[in-house]
């Protein structure tokens, strides 16, 4: 009864094989021997045979990370329970998920990671490399500018619009076709160059190939699109995308969209890609009962009356964004502004909330607000987008990071809906929500990365802008407690980096561990370098650097390394492109004079240097896969603490009683 109350609440994958997952472990204590070992994969892949393969992906990548520290999690919760006045349902599902986990052996653990594997290999089409990848047809154009109009039919949920898309030329030459993203179901009524002239189209899928003129090299034109159709409907935002059909709860209507990974297309015409940004922004004009508010990115342009049932409320940002963060919010919102002293002037700070949520967001969501900018401002430098100001909006999910209109549906919690995924506490402290989605503003909107593959440079770093966070308010030892408790969740069933030019949609079982494992490699390079001063010079660094422009990985990796002034490379290959958790081996001499160290399970070359210090003393050593032996004296010794050591870098810990 306690699992099926857990899954609930979660994502319509996890429902499904939360449930495969239960039964198969039931059915293995069915058995006259009930070893788990032996029996537990042959009834979950025949449980799970039903699920198509995104789903499988997303919940074994998820559930690798709890076996790997199956006992950790629960001893932890077992300790922490007996601290308890009385048990709760999580953390009796909490307890009977880490005895079920600390049942399995490596080798079961290594058959779910290579069964999930086999599967990805048949995952990717020619649709998925028509969407991932920069064909001859995309090559020659750059996005300057999206005008969107959106008319939502609530009734019967369906959508019609245009949207003009403003190029500018940039080759001689190139094939007579444009290839423009619009997802099915919606369809692709007509197309006009320049506003004037008919083009004709083909369609290949999301994909449809428009024949355009011969255009001179650095020209700049535009093609208007009209569109229509039923959009696909968005089943458990934001985990799932497309549009949000929803009521309040007083029960007006409620209308969003969330696509993020999906991608814009599944509801406005686009050049669907991450790596083109529209250089000077972008305008969206939503068409809506005139008992509605539309509210979009950046700042209200125009609120026209239509005179027929409806009224426009035009919104544009001047700054590039990415397709996925243009959004529209269309419900009963109220408005109440506040101005933010930052490091670049007046911020201004608008939250569009419900009416019957005005009172408990002034309560909430303003201290929140202000403590997020005062923190990030400080790690990452000034807000980059203070021409369109930043917005928090009520919305019929959990929340995104739409740019300078950040989507909030925390519930007016701190925590995560009330949890603390660290498991630390301190996320009970603040609300995550407004911390995470806010952190996107400086990565993942101000710093975009070219290929969906790279997103760890999104996740990763504005995950551990929670622990910067936590870090900024609460102290040093808050911030590594906090990354310890995160550092429980990661799954290593995949590789952090994906698959290029495939539009690599990466579910929780990757996608999990670009947040988390992410994070753990940002907080381990940062204590390896002893210094906070350089390491905020870094992330300041990257903001002003790369300052509203999209980027690899690579380019990020390099930075880093260079303004450090150490080679990362091996450090970033093991973290970001292996899945196996480095080992950190020592020894004492027999005198305690001596330590003996080295590095195992981890790529050759792996060579992350590691500080420890206390209060009393501090010692660096750069450990290999190859022995070293240094002297000590007995303060340093106490330096080797395994529990301590863990709290600040992403590596196990043994302590050996000989070579």
């Amino acid at each position: 009864d306690t699992v099926f109350k857990h899954l609930k609440g979660g994502a319509p994958a996890f429902i499904k094989v939360g449930i495969a997952e239960l039964a198969s472990y039931a059915k293995v204590k069915l058995q006259p021997a009930g070893d788990i070992n032996k029996n537990y994969m042959q009834f979950f892949i025949s449980a799970m045979a039903p699920l198509n393969q995104t789903e499988k992906e997303m919940f074994v990548g998820s559930r690798l990370g709890n076996l790997s520290a199956a006992a950790t999690l629960f001893e932890n919760e077992l300790a922490r329970v007996k601290a308890l006045p009385s048990l709760g349902d999580t953390s009796l599902y909490n307890l009977f998920k880490g005895y079920v986990y600390r049942q399995f052996n490596n080798v079961t653990r290594q058959q779910l990671a290579s069964y999930i594997n086999e599967n990805i290999k048949t995952k990717f089409t020619k649709a998925d490399t028509l969407r991932g990848s920069i064909n001859a047809e995309r090559a020659w154009w750059n996005v300057l500018h999206y005008d969107i109009t959106v008319k939502p039919d609530y009734p019967n949920k369906t959508i019609s619009g245009k949207n003009i898309l403003q190029y500018e030329v940039t080759s001689d030459s190139y094939p007579a076709f444009m290839q423009v993203d619009l997802q099915e179901p919606l369809v692709i009524d007509s197309v006009q160059f320049n506003a004037s002239r008919k083009l004709n189209f083909t369609k290949e899928g999301n994909a449809w190939h428009i024949n355009v003129p011969k255009q001179k090299k650095s020209s700049i034109n535009s093609v208007v699109v009209f569109y229509h159709g039923k959009v696909h409907e968005a089943t458990m935002p934001p985990w799932d995308g497309g549009w949000i059909w929803a009521k309040d709860s007083v029960g007006n209507p409620w209308m969003s969209a969330a696509c993020q990974g999906l991608g814009a297309s599944i509801w406005y015409p686009c050049k669907d890609h991450q790596s083109d940004e529209p250089d000077k922004g972008a305008s969206i004009t939503m068409i809506v009962p005139d008992t509605l508010v539309g509210v979009a990115n950046g700042r209200l342009q125009l609120k026209h009356n239509n005179n027929d049932g409806t009224v426009s409320y035009t919104w544009a940002v001047v700054n590039p964004i990415n397709n996925y963060e243009i959004i529209p919010y269309i419900g009963k919102y109220e408005n109440f502004s506040d101005i933010y002293n930052g490091s670049k002037g007046k911020l201004d700070v608008n939250y569009w909330v419900l009416g019957y949520n005005v009172q408990r967001a002034k309560a909430h969501m303003v201290p929140n607000v202000n403590n997020m900018l005062k923190a990030f401002e400080y790690w990452y430098g000034p807000y980059p987008f203070y021409e369109d100001g930043y917005k928090l909006i009520d919305a019929p999910h959990l929340g995104m990071e739409h740019q300078s209109a950040v989507a909030y549906g925390n519930q007016y919690m701190n925590g995560y809906l009330g949890q603390d995924y660290s498991g630390s506490g301190w996320g009970l402290k603040f609300d995550e929500l407004i911390v995470h989605e806010s952190g996107h503003e400086w990565f993942g909107n101000n710093i975009t990365t070219n290929d969906i593959a790279d997103m760890w440079v999104h996740e990763g770093f504005t995950m551990y802008s929670e622990a910067l966070f936590t870090d900024y308010w609460y102290g040093n030892k808050a911030g590594n407690e906090y990354m310890s408790g995160s550092m429980q969740n990661i799954g290593n069933a995949f590789p952090v980096i994906g698959f290029y030019l495939v539009n690599d949609d990466l579910g929780l079982g990757r996608g999990g561990d670009m947040y988390n494992k992410g994070g753990s490699m940002l907080h381990s390079i940062r204590h390896s370098m002893d210094n906070d001063t350089l390491f905020r010079d870094i992330l300041r660094g990257l903001n002003k650097t790369f300052y509203h422009k999209t980027v690899t990985s690579l380019q990020v990796e390099n930075f880093i390394s260079k303004q450090a002034g150490y080679d990362y490379t091996k450090v970033f290959n093991q973290y970001l492109r292996n899945i196996d958790i480095p080992r950190f081996e020592f020894y004492f001499s027999s005198d305690k004079k001596f330590v003996t160290y080295r590095y195992t399970n981890c790529i050759a070359g792996f060579d992350l240097p590691l500080v420890l210090k206390d209060e009393n003393s501090k010692l660096k050593i750069l450990p290999s896969s190859s022995w070293k032996t240094r002297p000590i004296n007995e303060k340093e010794a106490q330096l080797f603490n395994a529990a301590e050591i863990e709290k600040m870098y992403y590596i196990s810990v043994k302590q050996l009683s000989k070579k």
